[in-house]
């Protein structure tokens, strides 16, 4: 990689290898947007018929944009902010507007995370209980201030806390929704499960909706247009091929999320559950399911204390977002920033902790928590994942994000500009696409 388009007055850590990149952005994507966010978003938009909607949208658009937005931070060195500033005097604001939806996001997502930590602490306690009877007081409230301070704490320590966290984690996440798959697989709602996750009309690729959803979950899935990628990039070592990394990251993302539905869904059929459920789905389903077996409870304490870990990595990377743009834009020390960050936390995560307890705080007749999610992790994300690449395929030389890229084909670049620079394009022919449909 030519040295001369990396910004020479950054001196910043770096993640110590291309494989420690590799686990770590896993890590901090798969922790709700497969295991949580996926099963829920197939359950609701009729299962296969989203399944092939959004794997096209992951492979077609979404894959280069995560490459191109892994090389923009690689090209900086720096925070979201200085990253977009770098391309264009109006990235400033745009890189502003990244880190705001990435508080918001992770707002909410410091709630679930805690709601993960409640399950696995009953389950050590052997009293593991419906969503509704935890959600009956103030679990959601506390969980979520202890799982925000905890995050504050790791932050603390840098990028090399992330790192092996993530490479402990990672493994041990897989082999256990792998054996959750395998149990899955015994249960009489397999082939119902099955059923509903490969088989589909084709009429139901013609809703605009559906492809809307599925491109919003593509995004989500990658964690384009938060600033995860441009973050992580920035740690990225010289040598490290970026074009192979985010493909391995995208295929265990892919791969992860597939296993989630195949992990819950058999169990939802076989106890007559709703599979549109929304976004408890899975604290619906799985402590049902962990009750009626055998080793149940071992099983609920390995999965809830796996993915109260994934969900916290995916936490850590957002509250790294945010503490890098306070450092590097307000010049701050580390300290400070983490500081100014969890306070920020505490008082935007509230609302969506209120929203699963006696208070019951709704907004537009669903759970303060279900409207952020709906609203910023789809229509939100999509908007701000276009513009990112829009701005930075209209304004960065092609020959900085070759070099920025690190491989010596040119077939993935090319195609990086020609999804980035076509995106504003199809997304009006879509709009109108949407509108023409829903007057029909």
């Amino acid at each position: 990689m030519d040295e001369r388009h990396l910004d020479p007055k950054k001196n910043r850590k770096q993640w110590s290898s291309e494989p420690a990149f590799v686990f770590s952005m896993a890590a901090a994507a798969v922790g709700l947007g497969n295991l949580w966010r996926f099963p829920y978003m197939v359950g609701e938009n009729g299962g296969a018929a989203f399944i092939v909607a959004y794997l096209l949208a992951l492979v077609v658009v979404a894959m280069p944009i995560m490459m191109l937005e892994v090389a923009a931070g690689r090209l900086r060195q720096g925070s979201v902010v200085t990253t977009y500033r770098g391309a264009t005097r109006l990235g400033v604001v745009y890189g502003w507007a990244v880190v705001v939806l990435t508080i918001v996001i992770t707002s909410y997502y410091l709630v679930i995370t805690g709601w993960t930590l409640g399950y696995a602490v009953d389950a050590l306690r052997l009293e593991l209980q419906d969503f509704d009877d935890f959600t009956a007081g103030y679990n959601s409230v506390w969980y979520f201030l202890i799982v925000t301070t905890l995050a504050g704490l790791v932050l603390l320590r840098g990028v090399r806390a992330i790192e092996a966290l993530s490479k402990l984690l990672m493994p041990l996440l897989v082999l256990m929704i792998a054996a959750l798959v395998g149990v899955a697989a015994t249960m009489p709602g397999w082939s119902e499960a099955v059923a509903f996750m490969t088989t589909w009309d084709a009429a139901a690729l013609r809703a605009p909706e559906l492809w809307f959803f599925a491109f919003g979950q593509a995004f989500y899935t990658l964690a384009i247009g938060q600033g995860y990628l441009v973050t992580y990039g920035s740690y990225i070592p010289r040598k490290t091929n970026v074009p192979r990394a985010t493909l391995i990251v995208a295929a265990t993302e892919t791969t992860i999320a597939l296993m989630a539905g195949w992990m819950i869904f058999p169990f939802v059929f076989s106890y007559g559950m709703d599979p549109g459920a929304g976004s408890e789905l899975a604290f619906s389903t799985l402590p049902r399911v962990f009750e009626e077996m055998e080793i149940g409870i071992w099983l609920a304490i390995a999965f809830f204390g796996m993915f109260f870990a994934a969900a916290f990595s995916i936490c850590l990377a957002g509250l790294k977002v945010i503490v890098a743009a306070f450092a590097e834009e307000l010049r701050l020390s580390n300290a400070r920033a983490v500081g100014l960050t969890a306070a920020l936390m505490f008082g935007l995560g509230l609302p969506s902790a209120l929203s699963f307890s006696p208070v019951q705080l709704t907004v537009a007749g669903m759970p303060f928590l279900d409207f952020l999610d709906q609203f910023g992790g789809t229509n939100v994300i999509i908007a701000s994942g276009i513009i990112g690449a829009g701005l930075l395929c209209w304004v960065l030389p092609p020959s900085r994000v070759v070099y920025a890229l690190g491989a010596k084909s040119r077939w993935w670049s090319w195609r990086i500009f020609i999804v980035g620079r076509s995106l504003p394009f199809a997304a009006v022919a879509f709009l109108v696409w949407r509108l023409v449909s829903g007057t029909e």
